[in-house]
């Protein structure tokens, strides 16, 4: 049995978490509540309380100020924080006070079960027992993920057979009548992670409904989900695509970035499952290869050919991320704004876009430097949220970059090798002349053999490449200010042939000299 103690100065709050906990866990609880802080504390003194619900934002006495109370006198009390605010220091103050999970509200029906699910195992552990039902548990936990595979398998290759799926249903104790399937693909995965991904993946879906997830099929998942009856069909469209979405930006956050998902139409007949997959399928393949989520009710072929565009700026945004070219970056970052204004889909639509943008530029930041944090990039899902203006929406996009440049341009600095900052300089001093290998390699008083794979472990890129944008970005900073003619540029960057030079630099940015000589901004809008 397990006292559980409720905290909220909002009745209605406490009758809920009642509902959902006497409901879901029948038999195993015993449920207390109190109004307010001094109340909580008189409770858990002459009760022994095994976990507490605890309201941050409570009159008198905030919920922070009463579990740093509680835990003094009761160290083991498993305690649970709620708030309507998604405030990082929030969070990060009641886990300094030992609190084992920060839930905001309104509550998540799922999260909640599995929320005291854990706690009690965590009581359990205190207490110094393992009951036969955690047991018992235990071994349906190892049995359960291979009847979901053949659940999931009999769904997706039934063909034209009518395959009774009712008692799979049965057994996992799910009664929605409406469903949709997601494939997910998961970039970098291999023997040696499967199973690390598997679990940390199974834990995110369950966290936001109770699905059921097959095995990986080489670096692919296959996922039912169950949707709530109680709404019209728009509604409940409209509940399947905020789900989804909180969980394409979970799995993207802590699993890896560049996840992919595809996700069928909303479906109630269970002889479709075999077309319901195909469908998820199908919308996964549509998917940029980059990441994204694409729902197969929503697709339209002018917006998912705008989107295929944005997502190759997206590709070149993300390799000069990786070098540290901020210009580059920055003219990339307008020219994929710009698609995302002029594509044909909602604004959510391209608020999750942008949202995605930040969610890849942090990664790729931390894995050159492990320690950087920004308190801008934790509220930026509730800036974006709050945010209509495309313009505004831009101008925090490019400053979250900017600070990416900045921390992965340090990060590099205070850890460059000296031969390779020494290389740079030189090439810099001589980027109008002739820079053979064994010429540099001769200056740096190493061996051509040992630079070339050096410099491409230290800078991500050959240096034959590193030396072309050099020249390039020199080149286009030039044609912006000064006079000199092209052909004068051309040769100032080390190309002789302005005919060679015209084509490199389109490669790189899209545009000619001449074209780009005569615009004001990356996408080609003619200067006045």
């Amino acid at each position: 049995m397990y006292n559980i103690l409720i905290t909220d100065d909002e009745q209605i709050v406490i009758d809920s978490l009642s509902f959902i906990i006497n409901k879901n866990f029948p038999g195993q609880v015993t449920m207390f509540s109190a109004l307010s802080g001094a109340e909580a504390i008189s409770v858990t003194n002459t009760n022994e309380i095994d976990i507490v619900f605890m309201d941050i934002n409570m009159p008198v006495m905030n919920g922070l100020e009463t579990v740093n109370c509680i835990t003094r006198s009761k160290p083991d009390t498993v305690v649970i924080m709620l708030s309507a605010s998604d405030k990082f220091q929030y969070a990060q103050e009641a886990l300094n006070l030992g609190a084992y999970k920060y839930i905001t509200k309104p509550v998540n029906r799922n999260l909640v079960i599995q929320t005291v699910r854990g706690a009690m195992n965590i009581v359990d552990t205190k207490r110094g027992k393992v009951s036969d039902d955690q047991e018992l548990q235990r071994k349906l936990d190892f049995v359960l993920p291979m009847v979901e595979s053949d659940f999931i398998y009999s769904c997706a290759f039934s063909g034209e057979k009518n395959i009774d799926l009712s008692s799979y249903l049965d057994y996992f104790n799910i009664h929605e009548t409406t469903w949709c399937f997601c494939c997910i693909e998961v970039p970098h995965i291999d023997s040696s992670n499967q199973y690390a991904v598997y679990t940390k993946i199974r834990d995110i879906l369950n966290e936001h409904a109770r699905c059921l997830m097959g095995s990986f099929m080489l670096n692919r998942l296959v996922v039912f989900v169950p949707l709530e009856n109680d709404s019209t069909p728009d509604l409940c469209s409209e509940k399947m695509h905020l789900l989804l979405k909180d969980i394409y930006t979970m799995l993207s956050l802590k699993v890896v970035a560049g996840i992919r998902v595809g996700v069928s139409k909303i479906e109630s007949d269970k002889t479709h499952t075999a077309a319901s997959y195909n469908e998820a399928l199908a919308a996964l393949n549509r998917t940029p290869p980059e990441g994204g989520c694409l729902f197969a009710d929503s697709e339209s072929p002018a917006a998912a050919k705008t989107l295929g565009e944005a997502a190759k700026l997206l590709d070149q945004l993300f390799n000069r991320m990786r070098i540290g070219d901020a210009s580059g970056v920055k003219q990339l970052a307008t020219a994929y704004c710009a698609s995302l204004t002029q594509a044909d889909i909602s604004m959510d639509k391209k608020k999750n876009a942008l949202f995605e943008l930040l969610v890849n530029a942090r990664n790729i930041t931390t894995e050159v430097n492990e320690s950087y944090t920004n308190e801008a990039f934790d509220n930026s899902f509730a800036v974006l949220s709050e945010e209509n203006d495309m313009n505004n929406l831009e101008l925090f996009v490019q400053k979250r970059l900017f600070e990416c440049i900045s921390a992965i341009t340090n990060a590099r600095t205070q850890h460059e090798n000296p031969t390779i900052n020494k290389v740079c300089a030189y090439i810099s001093e001589h980027i109008a002349e002739d820079l053979p290998l064994e010429q540099i390699a001769m200056d740096a008083q190493i061996s051509p053999f040992y630079l070339s794979k050096l410099f491409k472990e230290e800078k991500g890129q050959t240096l034959s490449t590193y030396i072309c944008d050099m020249r390039l970005d020199k080149a286009k900073e030039m044609l912006t200010s000064s006079s000199s003619s092209i052909k004068e540029i051309s040769a100032s960057v080390g190309y002789n042939d302005q005919n060679y030079f015209s084509k490199l630099f389109k490669n790189k940015f899209g545009i000619t000299p001449t074209e780009f000589r005569g615009t004001d901004s990356f996408t080609g809008e003619k200067s006045k």
